[in-house]
């Protein structure tokens, strides 16, 4: 007996991280390349996880003028036990690579920083993860703490990339620890350090840590830069340079849409894992990459 045809169908990912909640829809059809039809982004700030998840729901639906009913799939990744209507949930690496080669078809490595860390990740053939190394310092290499360091020099999030372009030289950041990272940036404002040569600094200390992690995994070639940190162009800029100072054959790209890879990549297994179930076929995805589904 044949598998029934599957026509167009809906798909979303719903990614749920320290800081903040991102989802995907995507329309996905036989034959066809995946249409990434809308995508939402809201900041957690201290609220209720599940409060924010219905909200960018809600709003990722009206933003695809679709009804919750017409998505055939949504797979949660991260934190995805507040996602209380995921049917599946799929590992945070390789959703990230999948949205990360979707992005930017080139996409060879990918280096996702989020709010509380950082991870190389190596692809090999369909997004499947080859090499992987999360950061097991502390948090002075994460995005949280550069927002710790914005409210304290007493400039927005979205103000220190281009701060940090326009400064002349880098003021030196200990990069051993937040605490201390902290202090010396107490110490630069007494001593009146200008706060984009402050931030400049802390951008190479950031980039010098994440460039190490992605050679310690063997990335060559385009590394694709996922999380809310993929918006910092101080960051992007920094860690183009270190990789040239090392003379790592690397090449940085942070497209548009890159700290939302992680939801358009649960959005795209989504797709994956209904169009299996649909035909009645074993999937054919590593078991690695699926974490459960419910």
């Amino acid at each position: 007996m044949s598998a029934p045809l599957l026509g167009a169908f809906l798909a979303a990912g719903i990614d749920v991280g320290t800081s903040a909640v991102k989802a995907a829809l995507v329309r996905d059809a036989p034959g066809a390349a995946p249409e990434l039809l809308a995508t939402e982004l809201e900041k957690i700030r201290r609220r209720d996880p599940v409060a924010v998840v219905e909200s960018v729901w809600a709003r990722l639906l009206a933003r695809g003028g679709v009804a919750a009913g017409d998505v055939a799939y949504c797979a949660s990744t991260g934190d995805g036990d507040v996602v209380r209507f995921r049917r599946g949930h799929f590992y945070g690496m390789t959703c990230h690579a999948r949205g990360a080669l979707f992005l930017e078809p080139a996409t060879r490595a990918v280096l996702d920083g989020g709010a509380l860390h950082a991870r190389a990740i190596v692809l090999g053939e369909g997004a499947r993860v080859r090499a992987h190394k999360m950061t097991n310092q502390c948090a002075s290499g994460s995005g949280q703490f550069l927002e710790n360091i914005a409210r304290y020099l007493g400039v927005s999030v979205p103000e220190v990339g281009p701060l940090s372009l326009g400064a002349e030289r880098a003021e030196p950041v200990s990069g051993i620890c937040a605490v201390l990272a902290e202090t010396d940036v107490i110490n630069m404002v007494s001593r009146g350090v200008p706060a984009a040569e402050i931030l400049r600094g802390i951008h190479e200390s950031i980039a010098g840590r994440m460039a190490k992690l992605a050679r310690s995994v063997g990335a060559a070639g385009t590394l694709t830069l996922t999380g809310g940190m993929a918006a910092d162009v101080g960051l992007r800029a920094a860690l183009a340079r270190k990789l040239v100072e090392d003379g790592a054959p690397i090449a940085v790209s942070a497209p548009p849409l890159a700290p939302l890879a992680g939801a358009i990549g649960a959005a795209l297994w989504a797709a994956f894992r209904h169009a299996h179930l649909a035909a009645r076929e074993p999937l054919s995805a590593p078991a690695s990459e699926v974490l459960s589904s419910r």
